[in-house]
C-alpha cells in the first residue's frame, strides 16, 4: 500500500501509476494525472486498453463541490444493424469478437481530450510526455502482459501490425522481462500531444483506422469517426448511510447496478452478518442475481433506449427485491427473468486523488484481450472489439457470458452496454474513496465488495482489495467463489442451494482513499495484486 499526505494514483501497472504521480508532482490535478496514467497504461498494458478503445470517467472537483462524468464509450458504425451477425437464424459469435465487424468507433482520444479541456489544468503535450517516453525508450514487460502476449501469440502473428509490435523478427513473441519499445505508438502519441484528438477523427490517423477495419471485413466509414463525440452525462448518485456513492450512468451499467445493490443492502446491518460469512455471501450473491437480471432486461444506450433508472434505484424496487430474497435457500435465476464464467479481459482502471481533494476514477477498455486482434499499421494502435458487448440476439451470451435483451441490441451509432464502474465516494462534501476495476462483469461485483469492505467493515484499501470475493451475474445461474473463501463457508453455501464454481483471479481493483490519522490527512492507495499493479503516492 502506498501512503502519502498529498495525492495518490492506483493503476494496474506501476509505470502508469508513476506517470500519474509525475503529473501531480508537476502541479497537475487529479484529471491531469488520470489522463497521463491512462495514456501510459495504453503503452505498457496494450492488451487491456489504449487509444483504439474507449471508456468512462467520473470526476469530483472541490471548486464546485460537484461530480461530473464523461462517456467516451465506443459507438457502432452507421452501417451497423440489429441482425448483422445473424445468418440463417444462427448468430456468428466469432465475427463479433475478432475482425473488422467487431470494431466500434474508438472514443478514448476524444474523451481524454475533453476531460483535459473541461476539468484539467495542463496541456495534452504535458500529460502525454510520460507515455511518449515509455513508448519511445521502452519498458520491461511485466508478468500480466507477458502472459497475455504468450496466450494470444497465434492471433498476434496473424495480424501484420500486431506482429510488428509484439513479436520478434523470427516469430518469437516478446516475453516477461524483455525490453519492449513501441516507436509507432510514440509517433501517434506525439501527434495527439501536438494536434489533439482531431487527427484520430478527421485526419490521417482516421483514414488509417478506416482502411484497417474495412480491410478486415468491417463496415466503418470516415463519416463514422468524424461524427463521434464524447458525452457528458449526469452521474448516478446513491445515498448509502452517510456516504454519497457517485457512479457512471448508462451506457455504463456500473453506477446503476451498484446503486441498486446498495439500496437493497442498506436495510441490513452488514457488520452483524460477519464479513464473508455464509449468511453475508448468500445475501450479496442473491442480490447480485436480482440486479443483474434487471441489467439484462432494462439497461442500454440512454440516447436510444428508455432506461428506467428512477424506478430501478427507488426504495420501492429495493423493497421488492428484498421480499423475494430467502435467507435459507437460493431463488432460481428463472424467477428473475425469462432467459460467471467471466474473465479479466481488455480493460484497465485508474483511481486518482490530488492534494486539493479533487478525484478522478476512469475505466478504459478495448473489451477482451487485444480487442479485435487488429492493429493499425504504422500507428501502434490496438483496435477494440466492443461490438461484442451488444446483445447480438436476445438471450445469446457475449464473451463474458452476459445475456442481454432488445434494450442492448445493435443499432447505428449506438453505444453498447458496459460493466465499467468508475466510482467515487463523498462524505460531508469531501472525497473518501476512488475505486473501480477491470474484469468484465466482475468489475461491478469486485468494486461493490471493495466499497462495502472499506465503508462497512472499516478495512484500509489494501485489506479491502485483497479480501476474497464472490460473483453472481444472474446467467449462468452459478455463484463464482474465490478459493480463499473458507471451505466451511463454501460448504454452507452449497447447502443453501448455490451451485459453486471457481472464480479464479477475479477483478483487478484499483482504490485510493482519504482518511484522517491522528488529525493528519493521509492518502492511501492500493493496486490489486490479482493483476500485478503498483500504486504510488505523494
Amino acid at each position: 500500500m502506498a501512503v502519502g499526505s498529498r495525492g495518490a494514483v492506483a493503476a494496474e501497472h506501476g509505470l502508469a501509476s508513476a506517470a500519474g504521480v509525475e503529473i501531480l508532482d508537476a502541479g497537475g490535478n487529479a484529471v491531469d494525472a488520470a489522463v497521463a496514467a491512462s495514456l501510459a497504461t495504453g503503452v505498457v498494458n496494450p492488451s487491456s486498453s489504449g487509444l483504439g478503445g474507449g471508456g468512462f470517467m467520473v470526476v469530483y472537483l472541490t471548486r464546485d463541490g460537484r461530480a461530473h462524468t464523461i462517456d467516451y464509450r465506443e459507438a457502432a458504425p452507421g452501417a451497423a444493424a440489429r441482425d448483422m451477425f445473424v445468418n440463417d437464424g444462427k448468430v456468428d459469435t466469432q465475427a463479433s469478437k475478432s475482425g473488422g465487424l467487431a470494431v466500434g468507433v474508438p472514443g478514448e482520444p476524444a474523451g481524454l481530450a475533453l476531460a483535459l479541456e473541461r476539468f484539467g489544468t495542463m496541456s495534452m503535450a504535458e500529460v502525454a510526455a510520460p507515455a511518449i517516453r515509455l513508448a519511445r525508450d521502452g519498458f520491461v514487460i511485466e508478468a500480466h502482459l507477458g502472459r497475455t502476449i504468450g496466450r494470444f501469440h497465434a492471433h498476434l502473428a496473424a495480424d501484420p501490425a500486431l506482429s510488428a509490435e509484439f513479436l520478434h523478427a523470427d516469430g518469437r513473441h516478446a516475453r516477461t522481462g524483455e525490453l519492449l519499445k513501441r516507436p509507432a505508438l510514440a509517433d501517434t502519441l506525439d501527434t495527439l500531444a501536438r494536434d489533439g484528438a482531431d487527427p484520430f477523427y478527421k485526419g490521417e490517423i482516421s483514414a488509417d483506422i478506416v482502411a484497417t477495419v474495412r480491410g478486415a471485413g468491417g463496415i466503418m466509414k470516415a463519416t463514422d469517426l468524424a461524427a463521434y463525440a464524447p458525452v457528458q452525462r449526469p452521474p448516478v448518485v446513491t445515498k448509502y448511510n452517510r456516504w454519497s456513492i457517485i457512479g457512471m450512468s448508462p451506457p455504463s451499467s456500473g453506477g446503476g447496478v451498484i446503486g441498486q445493490t446498495l439500496g437493497v443492502l442498506d436495510a441490513y446491518r452488514m457488520i452483524d452478518l460477519g464479513h464473508n460469512s455464509a449468511t453475508y455471501l448468500h445475501l450479496i450473491g442473491e442480490t447480485f442475481k436480482a440486479v443483474f437480471a434487471d441489467r439484462a432486461q432494462y439497461y442500454g444506450d440512454p440516447d436510444l433506449v428508455d432506461v428506467p433508472l428512477g424506478r430501478l434505484l427507488s426504495y420501492g424496487h429495493a423493497s421488492d427485491i428484498r421480499r423475494r430474497l430467502r435467507a435459507t435457500r437460493v431463488v432460481p435465476a428463472a424467477d428473475y427473468g425469462n432467459t460467471a464464467g467471466a474473465i479479466d479481459g481488455g480493460t484497465s482502471h485508474i483511481s486518482v486523488v490530488d492534494e486539493h481533494g479533487n478525484a478522478a476514477a476512469c475505466t478504459t477498455s478495448v473489451n477482451t484481450a487485444f480487442g479485435a486482434k487488429l492493429g493499425v499499421p504504422g500507428r501502434g494502435l490496438v483496435l477494440n472489439n466492443t461490438i461484442d458487448d451488444f446483445s447480438l440476439q436476445p438471450g445469446v451470451p457475449n464473451a463474458y457470458g452476459l445475456v442481454g435483451s432488445e434494450a442492448n441490441s445493435i443499432a447505428a451509432g449506438k453505444r453498447p452496454l458496459s460493466s465499467m464502474s468508475p466510482t467515487l465516494v463523498v462524505e460531508d462534501g469531501r472525497i473518501r474513496l476512488a475505486v473501480g476495476a477491470s474484469g468484465g462483469p466482475l468489475i461491478i461485483t469486485g468494486t461493490l465488495q471493495t466499497l462495502i469492505n472499506t465503508l462497512e467493515f472499516s478495512m484500509d484499501v489494501e485489506r479491502a482489495v485483497r479480501a476474497p470475493r464472490i460473483h453472481n451475474q444472474w446467467m449462468p445461474d452459478v455463484l463464482a467463489v474465490e478459493d480463499r473463501v473458507r471451505e466451511t463457508v463454501r460448504d454452507s453455501l452449497t447447502r443453501l442451494g448455490h451451485e459453486l464454481m471457481p472464480l479464479g483471479r477475479g477483478a483487478a481493483v484499483q482504490a485510493v482513499e482519504v482518511v484522517d490519522v491522528e488529525g493528519q490527512r493521509r492518502v492511501r492507495a492500493f493496486s490489486d495484486a490479482r493483476k500485478g499493479g503498483v500504486a504510488r503516492a505523494q
